[in-house]
């Protein structure tokens, strides 16, 4: 009879994250207090960080993970209003930049990569892409690139975006104020609700199912987009629920830092803080021209030019209260433009290797 009940769980299988989301709970919570800029996702991420490179087993469930993407795409697809969907044709010249500017911080941190710390073509490609993290590492697995070197550049590089931008723009006067959502005053109606919820869920899966990149948050983000942005409903989530998807999602950022030792990474540090300056400078010089020429918020350009992961920066667009198609907008066309570059540039570089 007893070999007929279901095995439970393993108490560990549930500790670890119920740990992991205590600590990250803390971190987003007393960064909030100290009146930290987008302190819930910068406080989770820095505080599970912390806690795995201390030895701590953090981890966060894929399945929790994944539904914490699908609300934060429907709340950013919840700000977006039929006014903000015609202002998408004007900004042409300034996606085409961001292009232009992709392929320049592709090209500049590799050779930086290969030059200043003699790395291999193709590891310092990979690790040099702004961005498409799932991509790469698929790439470099298949290929044999050195997987743990790209992987901590990698996720240095999104760990100090996700800190430093909040406080940069605060440092300097520039974030954003909270894009104006007068229909979400009004409680939103059960029936409103249920909609969204059912659109954007299908949407996510679909472009999930496409494998596109952080699919389940701009699919979700488009569900809820169309919706919101067609006037059909004006239904949004309740706060509470947004702000716990984005302390979990910060703390995915974080949980990347497991089982990683502080001596390894001290042995890449040269390699992460040097090509992150590589990239972030050239981000910065044309998110300056963009800033210069267009009418556009300087903490919009910023974020939306940032050499980070889409998902990751779509969260932080929402916790800085930015203007989600626009950042968006662009973060999908540097995902084509990289997606298909380095997929091309790291075969021929194979290619070359093997020889004719």
């Amino acid at each position: 009879m007893a070999a007929m009940l279901p095995a439970m769980p393993p108490l560990r299988a549930l500790l670890e994250p119920a740990e992991t989301l205590l600590i990250a709970l803390a971190g987003g919570v007393a960064f909030t207090l100290l009146g930290f800029p987008a302190g819930l996702v910068s406080g989770s991420v820095l505080a599970v960080a912390a806690a795995a490179l201390f030895g701590r087993p953090v981890r966060v469930p894929i399945p929790l993970a994944r539904v914490c993407y699908v609300i934060v795409g429907i709340l950013l697809g919840a700000v977006v209003t039929p006014q903000t969907v015609k202002g998408f044709i004007t900004w042409p010249v300034s996606v085409a930049l961001l292009v232009v500017a992709s392929v320049c911080m592709l090209v500049a941190t590799t050779s930086y990569l290969r030059v200043v710390h003699r790395w291999d073509r193709l590891s310092a490609l990979m690790a040099a892409s702004p961005g498409s993290m799932v991509q790469v590492i698929a790439l470099s697995t298949e290929l044999g690139a050195d997987l743990r070197a790209i992987a901590i550049v990698q996720t240095v590089r999104v760990l100090l975006l996700t800190i430093g931008i909040p406080g940069g723009l605060a440092l300097f006067g520039l974030v954003a104020p909270a894009i104006p959502v007068a229909r979400g005053a009004a409680p939103s109606s059960p029936g409103e609700l249920a909609v969204v919820i059912a659109v954007a869920t299908a949407t996510a899966l679909v472009m999930a199912r496409l494998r596109f990149p952080g699919g389940l948050l701009f699919g979700a983000m488009a569900g809820s987009g169309v919706l919101h942005g067609t006037g059909l409903v004006v239904a949004v989530l309740p706060w509470g629920i947004g702000s716990a998807a984005v302390i979990v999602l910060g703390a995915v950022v974080g949980s990347r830092f497991a089982n990683t030792t502080f001596r390894l990474i001290v042995g890449y540090l040269g390699a992460a803080f040097g090509s992150f300056a590589v990239s972030l400078s050239i981000a910065t010089f044309f998110a300056l021209i963009v800033a210069h020429f267009f009418p556009f918020s300087i903490a919009n350009v910023v974020v939306a030019f940032s050499p980070g992961a889409q998902d990751t920066m779509m969260v932080l667009a929402l916790a800085l209260h930015l203007d989600p198609v626009f950042v968006g907008a662009h973060h999908i066309a540097r995902f084509l433009v990289v997606t298909f570059s380095v997929a091309i540039a790291a075969r021929r570089i194979v290619k070359e290797k093997k020889g004719p």
